[in-house]
C-alpha cells in the first residue's frame, strides 16, 4: 500500500526498493532482461510486452508473436480458472499466477473479487493450509524458526524488498477453526514446532518436527522478532498478528500495543467487522445497540474481542461505564454459560463476562433464559446452532439476528439455508464463510458475509497513510462506522447487512479515511499536514496493478 509510481517508468526505477542483484540499472539491464525478466513476477507482463519492449529488453523469440492487452489476459485467465471444478485447484492456479505475473494476479482478483475471494481467502484457504505441505512449490514470504534464534534481524535483511509497511505474522497454532497447522501460513511464519501429531508424522510436512516451544523460549523468540522488525523497518511498521492461539494472542497484543504499531486481526479485525454488521442491522430491527441483548457461543479471541468492542460502542453512544455496558452481553464457552460462580477458574480475558446467573450448560436453555436478540457464533464448531437453538431465537424475536462466524464452511455454526428455513425467512443472517442465496416462499434471501477482508486492508491503509504510531480502540470503532455506512438501501432490501465485495476498493478507501481522521483527532498521526480530502488521498495511495511501460 504505497503511492503508485509514475506508470511511464523504467524498470530500474523500482530498484531502490529492492535489494537484489539487479540493484544497479546497468547490472539490471545486463542480467535481468530477456529470459530472466520473464521470470521476475514483479516485472513480467507476458504477452502484453509491446514490440518496442521486446526489442529493448531482448525478448524477441522468447514469446509468441502476438501482443495482447492486460484486459484480454484477464478474460483468458478467468475462463481458465472457471474450468477447474475443485476449489483447491483454482487456489493453486491463482498462486502459480502470483508467482509468475504479480500485476496480472491482482488485476484478475480486483476485476473478479466476489468470485475469486472465496478461492484465495476463506473457505478455500483453509483447505490450502491443511494441505500446504503437499501443494508447496515455491516459498512466499519469510519463515523464521527456532533455528534462527539470535539471527532474526539477519533473516529480515534477506528479504529483497526494503519498503515494507505491513507485516502479517503467525505462529500457525490456530488457523481459522482448524487448530494447529504449524508452519503453514504466510507471509511470515514463526515456526516454534507443532503439537499436531498428524503433521509431525507426515513426510511432506515442511516445518520443524518437534513439539511447540512454550514459556520463556517462545517469549524470547517473539521478543527478538518484534525488536528486529522495528530496528529494520522503523517505528511505523504495522505488525498484524494472525491466527495465534488464545493464550498467546491476548498476551502479545497487550505486551506490544504500547511500544509497537500492532493489530490482531482475530481479536480486533473480527470485532470491527461484526460491530459494523450489527450497526447496519439496526436499520432492519430498529433501536440502538444498548436496546439489544447478545449471546455468544465461543469465548476465545474472536468472541471476547467482539463483545468488548460492542461494549465500547454502547459506552460511547450512551455515556455509561463499559462495565455496565457489558451486562447485556453473555458468553458461552465449552463449559457452559460464563457466570460469576466460575470466575476463579476462568482465563483472564473471560472474567469481565462472568455475570450473576445460575450455571447453564445447554445452549437452547441459555437462549430461552437469557432471551438474546442477537446470537453470535465464534466457537469453531460446526452445526452447533441446531434447529432447536435457531427456533428458540425465532420464538423470542420477530427478526432474530444470527451470525454464524466460524470458518471454514465446515465449521460454521449453521448454514444460511438452515437459518432461513428454521425461522421461516425472518432471520437477519451473516456468516464467516460465503453461502448461496436461499429462496423461501418465492422470496430470495441473500446471506451476508462477515469477512475480515472488509476491515484489515482499509484499516491498515488508514494507519499507513496517516503515519499513525499506535492503534487506539476508537480507530476500530471508526472502521466499523465507515463499513456500516456503505450498506445501501438496495442492500437492506435484500436483507444484507454488509455491502457487496465488488465495491471493496471504495469501501476500503472510506474505512481508511475514517481511521486516519480518528488518528489525527487523537494526535497519533505523524504525517502532517493532514490531507484535506482523506478519501481521495486514500485512493491515491492504493496499489493499482496496471502494467507499466518499460523504455
Amino acid at each position: 500500500m504505497w503511492q503508485e509510481l509514475n506508470s511511464e517508468t523504467k524498470i530500474y526505477e523500482d530498484l531502490p526498493r529492492r535489494r537484489s542483484p539487479c540493484y544497479d540499472m546497468m547490472v539490471y539491464l545486463l542480467h535481468c532482461s530477456g529470459y530472466t525478466l520473464l521470470r521476475d513476477p514483479h516485472f513480467n507482463k507476458g504477452l502484453a510486452f509491446t514490440e518496442q519492449e521486446r526489442d529493448a529488453h531482448y525478448l524477441r523469440g522468447l514469446l509468441p508473436p502476438s501482443v495482447i492487452s492486460q484486459e484480454t489476459q484477464v478474460k483468458r485467465l478467468i475462463q481458465l480458472i472457471r474450468q477447474y471444478q475443485v476449489p483447491l485447484l483454482k487456489y493453486v492456479a491463482m498462486m502459480d499466477l502470483q508467482e509468475s505475473n504479480e500485476r496480472l494476479f491482482y488485476r484478475l482478483l480486483i476485476d473478479h473479487v466476489e468470485e475469486l475471494l472465496p478461492v484465495v481467502y476463506t473457505p478455500t484457504v483453509g483447505e490450502a493450509c491443511q494441505k500446504y505441505g503437499s501443494i508447496f512449490s515455491n516459498p512466499q514470504g519469510l519463515f523464521i524458526s527456532l533455528k534462527e534464534k539470535g539471527r532474526i534481524l539477519e533473516v529480515l535483511r534477506n528479504w529483497p524488498e526494503m519498503n515494507i509497511q505491513v507485516i502479517v505474522v503467525t505462529d500457525g497454532e490456530r488457523i481459522l477453526g482448524l487448530g494447529d497447522l504449524g508452519c503453514q501460513c504466510l507471509p511470515i511464519t514463526i515456526d516454534v514446532g507443532t503439537n499436531n501429531e498428524k503433521l509431525l508424522n507426515d513426510e511432506l510436512y515442511i516445518g520443524l518436527r518437534h513439539k511447540r516451544a512454550t514459556g520463556k523460549e517462545y517469549d524470547e523468540l517473539l521478543h527478538e522478532f518484534m525488536t528486529a522488525v522495528k530496528q529494520n523497518y522503523g517505528e511505523k511498521i504495522l505488525v498484524q498478528f494472525e491466527d495465534f492461539a488464545n493464550h498467546n494472542a491476548f498476551d502479545l497484543l497487550e505486551r506490544y500495543r504500547s511500544t509497537h504499531l500492532v493489530f490482531n486481526d482475530d481479536i480486533q479485525g473480527t470485532a470491527s467487522v461484526v460491530l459494523a454488521g450489527l450497526v447496519a442491522a439496526l436499520k432492519l430491527v430498529g433501536g440502538n445497540l444498548a436496546d439489544h441483548k447478545f449471546l455468544f457461543l465461543g469465548a476465545g479471541e474472536a468472541g471476547t474481542g467482539i463483545a468488548e468492542l460492542i461494549a465500547l460502542e454502547i459506552s460511547k453512544r450512551t455515556n455509561i461505564e463499559v462495565e455496565k455496558a457489558r451486562k447485556n452481553i453473555w458468553l458461552v464457552d465449552s463449559k457452559g454459560l460464563i457466570v460469576s460462580s466460575r470466575k476463579e477458574s476462568l482465563q483472564h480475558f473471560k472474567k469481565p463476562w462472568a455475570h450473576e446467573h445460575e450455571p447453564i450448560s445447554d445452549l437452547v436453555q441459555a437462549v430461552n433464559q437469557i432471551k438474546p436478540t442477537v446470537l453470535i457464533g465464534t466457537s469453531g464448531q460446526g452445526q452447533t446452532f441446531t434447529q432447536a437453538v435457531v427456533e428458540a431465537m425465532a420464538s423470542n424475536n420477530e427478526k432474530p439476528i444470527i451470525l454464524a462466524l466460524s470458518n471454514p464452511t465446515s465449521q460454521s455454526e449453521c448454514t444460511a439455508e438452515q437459518a432461513y428455513n428454521w425461522t421461516k425467512g425472518r432471520v437477519i443472517f451473516a456468516s464467516g464463510s460465503p453461502f448461496d442465496p436461499v429462496e423461501i416462499d418465492g422470496k430470495k434471501h441473500v446471506p451476508g458475509q462477515a469477512n475480515n477482508a472488509y476491515i484489515f486492508p482499509g484499516f491498515g491503509l488508514g494507519l499507513i497513510m496517516s503515519g499513525t504510531i499506535r492503534v487506539h480502540d476508537d480507530m476500530l470503532l471508526a472502521a466499523s462506522e465507515a463499513l456500516a455506512s456503505q450498506v445501501s438501501k438496495e442492500d437492506y432490501e435484500k436483507g444484507l447487512i454488509y455491502p457487496p465485495f465488488t465495491n471493496i476498493r471504495k469501501i476500503s478507501a472510506n474505512i481508511a479515511a475514517n481511521v486516519a481522521a480518528k488518528a489525527y483527532e487523537l494526535g497519533l498521526a505523524t504525517r502532517l499536514p493532514q490531507p484535506k480530502d482523506l478519501v481521495k488521498f486514500a485512493e491515491s495511495c492504493m496499489y493499482t496493478p496496471t502494467y507499466r511501460s518499460y523504455r
